[in-house]
This record gives structure tokens, C-alpha cells and sequence, in this order.
């Protein structure tokens, strides 16, 4: 596989680790500043964290058929309303309790897929899924969480490395019509059957999980076939 050579269980806790030394630095205003996620703030973002455990500790419980019956009584039927859910809960709430809550939670999350394994499967709304693999999900989206509030630092080499090797896999996983390659400066060309493209590994890895700006000049085609983590 090629993701073998990487260790899913220490990005998770790497990425987790760079958001809570951020949220834990904010004062007042920063929480209430504008995310990348349309029509959330930082605390929303948070709240989503921490409210999305709900799912990873149904999966790691072997039950999320339960998880998923008791959001139906309530409304909520897709992964859009789940996603509201988890935000408007939580704004009523000190965000000290949230960032708590998700703390907790998260943290009992990352320590149960360890011990589990890579090898060991969990149920999720795919199917049986393997534990490593759905880590590096984790780890992808905690990353891209990361981004989307403004935590420093988030195009080292090492870490575009990692998320665009992550992305790869879930081009391929998904079936994806995009060919990817590097070309000698380190940029990825994409081809699909109608297009081409070139792209830095920033702009690759912004593909992969739908963050690259609405005007950037990369194919609607080409952007289409590339989202594959979000």
C-alpha cells in the first residue's frame, strides 16, 4: 500500500495536537473571526470537532447504526444536517466547555484507534473500514480544519508531503479519471480525458479537499475530479 511507509496514528495526534495549542491561545474576538468553512466562525469550527466524535466513538462502539437512529428522530437525515447539528448544539455553550468536550472526546478517539490497530477494521457509513486508513481520513480533515482557521505554518514541506500522499491514495480509492504526476520542479500535472492541469503541491493538496479559491484557473473538470477528501 502506499501509505504503508507513514504512521496514521502520529499525524492524527500531530494535527490535533497544532489545533489545540491554537484554540488555546485565542482570546474573545479570534473565536468569533470568520473560518474558510462558509457561514462558520473559529468557534463553529471547534464545535463541529467536537460534535463529529459523536460518529467516531458510534464507529469505535461497533453501534453507528444507533448513532444514526437517534438523528433521525430528530431531523437529521444527511451529512449536511449533521454537520448544522453539531454547530448549532454548541452555540449556546462557553466555548471553555467545548474546547473541553472536544479535547475529551478527541482524545479518547486517537487513543482507541491506536490501540486497535491499523490492521483492525470499524464500521463506518462506507462499510468496514480499516483503522489506519480511517485515521489518515482523520488526520486529513483535522489538517484541513487547521487551515480553514488560520493555524500557522500549514504548508511545510513535511506536512504537503503526507496530505498529498494521503490525497493519492483517495484518488485512487475513489476511482478518480485524474492521472496525477510530478514533473522535475516537484508540481503535479493532472490530466483527466477532457483536460489538463498543472498544480503546486499548496494547490494540490487545496484540490484534493475543495479549498482551492473559486477563481483559481485550474479546470471545473479537472477541480471535479480531484475532490476526493471532503
Amino acid at each position: 500500500m502506499a501509505l504503508d511507509d507513514l504512521d496514521p496514528f502520529a499525524i492524527f495526534d500531530a494535527e490535533a495536537e497544532r489545533l489545540d495549542r491554537f484554540f488555546t491561545g485565542l482570546d474573545d474576538d479570534a473565536w468569533m473571526r470568520p473560518s474558510r468553512c462558509e457561514g462558520w466562525t473559529v468557534r463553529d469550527v471547534l464545535a463541529h470537532l467536537a460534535g463529529e466524535e459523536a460518529y467516531n466513538h458510534a464507529c469505535l462502539d461497533d453501534d453507528p447504526q444507533s448513532l444514526f437512529a437517534r438523528l433521525e428522530k430528530v431531523g437529521i437525515t444527511g451529512l449536511a444536517d449533521f454537520n448544522d447539528w453539531t454547530v448549532r448544539t454548541r452555540r449556546d455553550r462557553p466555548v471553555a466547555d467545548v474546547l473541553d468536550e472536544w479535547r475529551t472526546e478527541n482524545g479518547d478517539t486517537r487513543r482507541r484507534m491506536r490501540a486497535l490497530g491499523r490492521d483492525a477494521t470499524l464500521p463506518t457509513m462506507a462499510g468496514q473500514y480499516p483503522v489506519g486508513l480511517q485515521t489518515f481520513h482523520y488526520g486529513s480533515e483535522y489538517a484541513t480544519h487547521a487551515d480553514d482557521v488560520g493555524v500557522p505554518d500549514g504548508d511545510t514541506p513535511a506536512r504537503l508531503r503526507w496530505r498529498a500522499r494521503v490525497g493519492l491514495f483517495a484518488l485512487t480509492e475513489r476511482n478518480s479519471p485524474a492521472e496525477v504526476g510530478q514533473d522535475g520542479d516537484g508540481d503535479y500535472v493532472v490530466r483527466t480525458p477532457e483536460a489538463e492541469g498543472r498544480l503546486t503541491p499548496a494547490e494540490f493538496v487545496a484540490a484534493t479537499v475543495g479549498r482551492l479559491p473559486d477563481d483559481h484557473r485550474l479546470d471545473p473538470r479537472i477541480r471535479e475530479a480531484l475532490r476526493c477528501l471532503a
